[in-house]
């Protein structure tokens, strides 16, 4: 019960924390310009969550998390080139007049409503998860199997955007004037946005840390670890994993939706599988079993690739590589893991006969199996 109250308690006031320095302190000692970088690096911080729920917790190499991104993305960008577009008394957003298009596409016309382009942001992402994962999951497809066909559904993905002209093909969509009604050349409205952002990423933590403390994040944990003990007990695996994939897609669609308006450009290079991999990454440095461990790794992943590919702008992608394969490789649940291994190292007697055996302590999940 002291352990329980402990953890709560740490839990709360670690939120408070990280609600004090987005909300208080960043404000005041960022500039404009480096509060919306941050505002950037929180939405791909988002992503990072959905994806050690589901890889961290499930075991499911996520390498396409770039299509629900794109998918969020591009819904919001829709819309608002319509709503610019009737700002200025104009039928067609920009581009398509300079394009030729007279009249505004089938598929853009739903977007016009901002409820249907916010419902189309969580629900389109969540229902093209769940067809996929019915598809896969219920045929028992996973490890390398998966992660090659979630990576191959980013390409194509990709690949389907530059084809399309209507929506911007390989420029995507850009120039975007406002925001539900508020002015993005608005220093105000800019600040705006990165609280926004930073209030999501909070709720989403929320939401992913209660699902995994609870009955669901055990048998989510056992699935990855013992899958036919949980199909034995009497659970269906596919339904498990189906649900940490759909809230991983939702999580990326809300990003990718935030991201439009902080960043002001969305295009087929934002959803392909190099982005799609950048997101990996953050989470494999971050430690993908912990619950901050994700946000942290995405968010210092970001920041380096900006502030790094300016002065080695070719040589970033082979140490990104690099980076990615070694932390895979040696230390399996990242920076968070070396912090629990050291602090457990400091916990055992010197003469301990056991003290030099790490690797279990590192990779060991939280719960190891499902209540019965």
């Amino acid at each position: 019960m002291r352990n329980h109250l402990t953890t709560t308690w740490r839990t709360y006031a670690g939120f408070v924390i990280a609600a004090v320095l987005l909300f208080a302190v960043a404000p005041a000692v960022l500039s404009d310009f480096r509060l919306n970088l941050l505002g950037k690096f929180l939405c791909f911080g988002i992503v990072a969550v959905g994806i050690g729920l589901a890889w961290g917790r499930g075991g499911m190499l996520t390498l396409g998390q770039g299509v629900f991104f794109g998918l969020g993305a591009y819904i919001m960008a829709m819309h608002l080139k319509i709503a610019d577009a009737e700002l200025r008394g104009d039928e067609v957003p920009d581009f398509m007049q300079i394009a030729g298009i007279g009249e505004l596409p089938a598929y853009w016309q739903p977007f016009a409503s901002p409820i249907v382009a916010l419902l189309g942001i969580v629900l389109i992402p969540v229902a093209v998860a769940v067809l996929l994962g019915l598809g896969v999951f219920k045929r028992k497809v996973k490890g390398a199997y998966f992660a090659i066909l979630s990576q191959a559904l980013a390409a194509a993905f990709a690949i389907l955007l530059v084809g399309q002209q209507s929506i911007g093909g390989s420029n995507g969509l850009n120039r975007f004037r406002s925001f539900f009604g508020l002015a993005l050349n608005d220093p105000v409205n800019r600040r705006l946005l990165f609280f926004i952002a930073a209030g999501t990423l909070l709720v989403v933590v929320a939401i992913t840390r209660q699902l995994m403390y609870s009955r669901y994040g055990e048998l989510l944990v056992a699935v990855r670890d013992q899958e036919e003990r949980v199909r034995f007990l009497g659970y269906d695996p596919a339904n498990v994993k189906l649900v940490a994939y759909a809230v991983a897609a939702l999580f990326a669609s809300i990003a990718g939706a935030l991201f439009v308006p902080i960043v002001g450009i969305i295009s087929p290079a934002d959803v392909g599988i190099v982005p799609s991999i950048a997101f990996l990454i953050g989470v494999a440095i971050g430690g993908r079993t912990t619950l901050l461990g994700p946000v942290l790794g995405a968010v210092a992943v970001a920041w380096a690739q900006t502030s790094l590919s300016e002065n080695f702008p070719s040589g970033w992608v082979y140490a990104q590589g690099i980076l990615f394969i070694v932390v895979v490789g040696f230390f399996p649940a990242g920076l968070a893991g070396l912090g629990a291994l050291l602090r457990w190292r400091r916990g055992r007697a010197p003469d301990d006969p056991d003290a030099g055996q790490t690797t279990d302590v590192v990779l060991a999940p939280t719960s190891t199996g499902v209540r019965s």
